[in-house]
């Protein structure tokens, strides 16, 4: 399903009565659940999501991860850095000691318990987080962090994982990273280019046998598509909407430039494991509040709007057709 853009002169907000209210009952029925209810058996496929930093993976396609686990399939996540610029996010988790003296050390711990609620194995590609600098000028990024370093460096450890892994699919950040962390970007950087590398023999020789994934996808996590439709159900149930500010910034105007405009091609049916997700967001507690952003939706609510993770298709080995509801499409 690809996105749906509002006329520049509609108002994001849609009362109850109405034209405007009536257009918007017909575009969340033309957007109705149209995927299946769960992915298919997917026993002896592997696949191999690519993210910046513990925590991201949690927000980006988790429940997608837990689905295919269930199903059979292998999954592993590859986190690049330790986090280990991060912030203590979530006020509540101060009361745990060791994030004053050892953050890094929590969000390892953390990160354990987030693959164990996912039922994901997990790798750590072993580089230094880079920060997220500020200021005018911009300060330069640590010597030796990860955005920092040549690609091919950075891209040896992945493109040794792939090699022993042996993914069909590849998941990853877009150009933008998903949003411009110097880490996202370094993250999406890597993936592509060991997407492409891996099957190479003549490349990143001493890094095992040549393996070539057969599927790239970007995660769309923040799909603006799948915004209008939540916030239109909420103002339709009368629900205050969580999404309304940030919508009606995007429609005058104010829409950041990181913020991309591929198409869905893919969309995961993920109901069943929405709960997975949100066990394996609480578990980076430093880092997620639990009344925070990721749980303004009631699951139930998700369940009835829009009840999947949404991925663009880069790049196929093997033939397929979209829109897709199946990552492994094409490989069965």
């Amino acid at each position: 399903m690809s996105e749906t853009t509002l006329p520049q002169d509609d108002a994001v907000s849609v009362p109850a009565g109405g034209s405007r209210h009536d257009a918007a009952t017909a575009e969340l029925a033309r957007q109705a659940p149209q995927v299946p209810a769960r992915v298919p058996d997917s026993a002896g496929l592997r696949l191999l999501a690519v993210h910046a930093h513990p925590d991201d993976e949690s927000s980006k396609g988790a429940a997608m991860m837990a689905a295919y686990v269930d199903a059979g399939a292998r999954v592993m996540v590859a986190t690049a850095t330790g986090g280990e610029e991060g912030s203590l996010l979530n006020p509540a988790a101060g009361e745990i000691q060791q994030c004053h003296r050892d953050l890094t050390g929590v969000r390892r711990q953390e990160m354990a318990q987030a693959a164990e609620a996912l039922g994901v194995e997990h790798v750590w590609l072993g580089f230094v987080d880079s920060g997220l600098p500020e200021g005018d000028p911009t300060p330069p990024l640590p010597f030796g962090s990860f955005a920092t370093l040549p690609l091919e460096q950075a891209a040896e450890p992945l493109v040794r994982l792939i090699r022993r892994f042996r993914p069909h699919v590849i998941t990853c950040y877009d150009e933008s990273g998903g949003y411009p962390h110097p880490d996202h970007i370094m993250s999406h950087r890597i993936a592509v280019e060991a997407y492409h590398a891996a099957g190479d023999p003549e490349r990143y020789q001493g890094t095992g046998e040549p393996w070539a994934p057969q599927k790239l996808y970007y995660d769309r996590a923040f799909n603006p598509g799948r915004l209008r439709a939540l916030h239109w159900a909420l103002v339709e149930a009368g629900i205050e909407s969580p999404y309304e500010e940030r919508l009606t910034r995007w429609e005058e105007g104010d829409r950041p430039d990181w913020l991309t405009t591929h198409e869905v091609t893919t969309q995961v049916p993920v109901g069943d494991y929405l709960e997975a997700r949100d066990a394996a967001l609480r578990a980076h507690r430093t880092q997620v509040e639990p009344s925070g952003f990721f749980f303004a939706t009631p699951n139930d609510f998700l369940r009835e709007v829009w009840p999947y993770d949404d991925f663009v298709l880069v790049d196929s080995r093997v033939e397929t057709s979209v829109p897709e509801y199946d990552l492994f499409a094409g490989l069965r």
